[in-house]
């Protein structure tokens, strides 16, 4: 008795051991998770904001990363130490290490007191939506704020823009264009009932060729006057389907540079200006798609 009493000890104190290590990944899982919805995304270093304003970008910006999935950034600053309003964004993104995913995709917005510039960075898929015609719409948007002061609504028009573009959805025939290497990226997306309707209609069209060939090769009639055809040898012939399998032996897939649009405002700089269609101009920086551009002011 004594020996199960003691083997039931020890079974309870592994049990509740077993326990108490396994909650705390859990639990520190939690924390993290808490701790991570609650990142500051507001970097007002050129004190541009109150506190209640930033207060309101912060609760904003969470809401957004919920719906999109991707990183929204506020960046404010009064010494660039040199570096250009695109330089200091696209460090500030990759030095904090924004972005969701493997695409680190985001998108920051800076106010450069220093350059006086307002640049808007694009990262990852971010790109597919804002075009090289949205992000400048919302600096159009955005400059008759900046240039009355008005950093809080220069700031919320931002937000709002980048909300209202991504609801509306990546822009047909949308293609980012590498100005590093030349690739234009077409981005292709097939709804659900398209591909369904081409699934109905592919399937209608195949059962039609197949009951024709069928039905044109039973040679029902000649089996019928068989006995006393000059083609009785056609009698007991049939028509039946082998299987065969087509096998893929070589693809080409042929790429055209598109020219760049050259004609845009005077006042963009960094991406390219504007563009038509749904271009995107973009770059490659420590394996980071960035596209965007800046507004002087």
């Amino acid at each position: 008795m004594r020996i199960i009493k003691l083997f039931s000890g020890i079974l309870i104190f592994l049990i509740s051991v077993l326990l108490l290590f396994g909650n705390m990944p859990v639990a520190y899982a939690t924390q993290n998770q808490e701790h991570s919805g609650n990142e500051t995304r507001v970097y007002d270093d050129a004190g541009l904001f109150t506190s209640d304003e930033k207060a309101e970008f912060e609760a904003t910006i969470q809401s957004m990363k919920k719906e999109m999935n991707m990183d929204v950034v506020i960046v404010t600053s009064d010494n660039a130490s040199g570096k250009t309003a695109k330089e200091y964004a696209e460090n500030f993104y990759i030095e904090r290490k924004f972005g969701v995913g493997s695409d680190y995709r985001g998108v920051l917005f800076l106010i450069d007191m220093d350059n006086r510039e307002m640049y808007i960075l694009p990262v990852g898929k971010m790109n597919r939506f804002l075009t090289d015609n949205r992000w400048n719409a919302i600096l159009d948007d955005a400059y008759e704020e900046i240039g009355q002061g008005d950093y809080a609504a220069c700031a919320r028009t931002y937000l709002s823009g980048v909300t209202k573009y991504y609801r509306a959805g990546i822009p047909g025939g949308q293609y980012n264009y590498n100005t590093d290497t030349g690739e234009i990226s077409v981005y292709r997306n097939i709804e659900w009932y398209e591909a369904a309707l081409a699934i109905l209609v592919a399937i209608a069209a195949a059962a039609a060729v197949c009951g024709g060939v069928k039905s044109q090769y039973s040679m029902t009639k000649e089996r019928g006057r068989a006995a006393n055809s000059l083609l009785a040898y056609r009698a007991n012939c049939e028509f039946r389907y082998s299987r065969q399998n087509d096998n893929l032996v070589n693809s080409v897939v042929t790429y055209v540079i598109i020219p760049r649009d050259t004609g845009g405002s005077n006042r963009s700089s960094g991406g390219g200006g504007m563009s038509s269609g749904g271009q995107s101009t973009v770059h490659t920086n420590s394996g980071r798609t960035m596209g965007g551009g800046g507004r002087k002011f």
